[in-house]
C-alpha cells in the first residue's frame, strides 16, 4: 500500500496547451487539518517520502503543531507520469505554472484549506514555492525557497542540457534545444504515437548511469570532493571514488525512470516565475508581487543555485519582503536536502524556527 493518496484533476489543461487526461496529483498530510497549513511540494526525481527529514516533534516543521501538505510533482512517479501513464506518448510539457495550479486544487477544493502559514522547498521545491508566491500571492504568509529559483538561469539550463542528453545520447538521439524535447520528437509533432521513439530497458539502464554521472560533478562542491566528504560523511562512508559513484550516484539514477526524469527537467529547465499573468516576463514585476515574507537560502558553494542569483531575486522584492541568508557549507546543492548533511539540516531548522517566530 502506498503511504500517499491521490487526488484526481479529471482531464487537465496545460499553460502549453497540451492536457494530461485522467490526471491525478499524489499527496500526504501530517498532522490536524484544523492546525495551520503548510505546503511542502517535492523536488527533482523526490518521492513524497523524500520530504520526511525535515519534518518531525524535534523540528520547526512539527506535525503537532502544523497541518504538513507534501504535494508531489507530475513526473515524480507518484502524481501523473510517463511511467504510470504509458499511453501518453509524448507526454506533455508541464511548466511550474501547471503544478502549482494542481496542488491549489488539492489544497483549496479537496482539503478546504483557504490560507497556509507557509509554503517551503529545496531545489525544485523552492521553484515551486517562489511560483505559489507569485502565482497566489495572497495564500500564504511566509515563503522559504532553498537552494533553488524563482527563474532557471541560463548557466542551469546549459547544466540540465546535459542531463537531458546523457538520456537522448542513450536512444540514439539528441536534444532540439533548451526547454525543448529531443529532436526526433520535435520534428515529429502531431504525429505522437505512430513518431515517438521511448527507450528500451537496456538504453534506459545506460542513459540513467550517463546521468548519475552527469549529475555528481553538480550536486556537490569542490571543496565536497576535494575534502573527501563522500568517505567521511556519517551517512555516507563510501570506500572510494568509485564506490561513490556506483553506488550513490549510479544506484540514485537507476531508481528512476528516464522519461519521468526528461519531463521534470523540462518543467525546472522552463522555470520563470514571471511567464504568467499579470507579470508577461517581466521578473522584477514578478518578485515584487511577492506578498509573503520571504526567507531564501542559497548554499555558499552550490554550483548551479549560487547566492548570486539568490541576492538578485530578494533585491528585486519590494523593501522588507525578502531575508537572505546564505547556508555556509562545503556540500553544494546537497547542503539543502534531502537530509544527508546532518549539520546543514541543523542550520536549516534553527533558521526556520526563527523566521517562523519572528514573521
Amino acid at each position: 500500500m502506498a503511504d500517499y493518496e491521490t487526488y484526481k484533476l479529471g482531464n487537465f489543461k496545460l499553460k502549453s496547451g497540451g492536457e494530461i487526461p485522467d490526471a491525478f496529483i499524489a499527496y500526504k498530510t501530517l498532522g490536524d487539518p484544523s492546525l495551520p497549513a503548510i505546503i511542502y511540494p517535492t523536488w527533482y526525481s523526490g518521492l513524497i517520502a523524500d520530504n520526511l527529514w525535515l519534518i518531525g516533534p524535534d523540528k520547526t516543521l512539527d506535525p503537532s503543531k502544523y497541518y504538513i501538505i507534501i504535494l508531489a510533482l507530475f513526473g515524480n512517479s507518484q502524481s501523473s507520469s510517463p511511467s504510470n501513464t504509458p499511453s501518453l506518448r509524448p507526454f506533455p510539457e508541464v511548466l511550474f505554472y501547471d503544478n502549482v495550479r494542481a496542488q491549489h486544487e488539492v489544497v483549496t477544493k479537496h482539503l478546504g484549506i483557504k490560507h497556509a502559514r507557509a509554503v517551503l522547498g529545496w531545489s525544485m521545491g523552492a521553484g515551486q514555492t517562489y511560483q505559489w508566491m507569485t502565482q497566489y500571492p495572497d495564500f500564504m504568509d511566509i515563503g522559504v525557497p532553498f537552494c533553488g529559483s524563482a527563474k532557471t538561469s541560463l548557466h542551469n539550463q546549459v547544466f540540465l542540457e546535459g542531463v537531458k542528453s546523457a538520456l537522448y545520447a542513450a536512444k540514439g538521439t539528441s536534444s532540439a534545444g533548451v526547454s525543448k524535447p529531443d529532436v526526433d520528437t520535435a520534428n515529429a509533432q502531431g504525429a505522437r504515437l505512430k513518431s515517438y521513439t521511448g527507450f528500451s530497458d537496456e538504453n534506459a539502464k545506460i542513459g540513467l548511469k550517463a546521468l548519475g554521472r552527469v549529475y555528481a560533478g553538480w550536486g556537490f562542491s569542490q571543496a565536497f570532493y576535494r575534502e573527501k566528504l563522500y568517505q567521511t560523511a556519517p551517512l555516507l562512508g563510501f570506500k572510494d571514488l568509485d564506490d561513490f559513484l556506483v553506488n550513490f550516484w549510479e544506484a540514485w539514477a537507476l531508481s528512476k525512470d528516464p522519461e519521468n526524469m526528461l519531463v521534470m527537467a523540462h518543467t525546472w529547465q522552463a522555470g520563470d516565475c514571471s511567464q504568467q499573468e499579470p507579470y508577461n516576463g517581466d521578473f522584477n514585476k514578478a518578485m515584487q508581487g511577492i506578498k509573503a515574507k520571504a526567507l531564501v537560502l542559497p548554499t555558499k558553494t552550490d554550483l548551479y543555485f549560487p547566492p548570486e542569483d539568490s541576492e538578485i531575486e530578494v533585491e528585486a522584492m519590494r523593501p522588507g519582503v525578502g531575508t537572505l541568508k546564505v547556508f555556509p557549507s562545503i556540500w553544494g546543492h546537497w547542503a539543502g536536502g534531502p537530509g544527508q548533511s546532518t549539520e546543514d539540516v541543523k542550520w536549516l531548522d534553527e533558521n526556520l524556527k526563527e523566521f517562523f517566530a519572528n514573521n
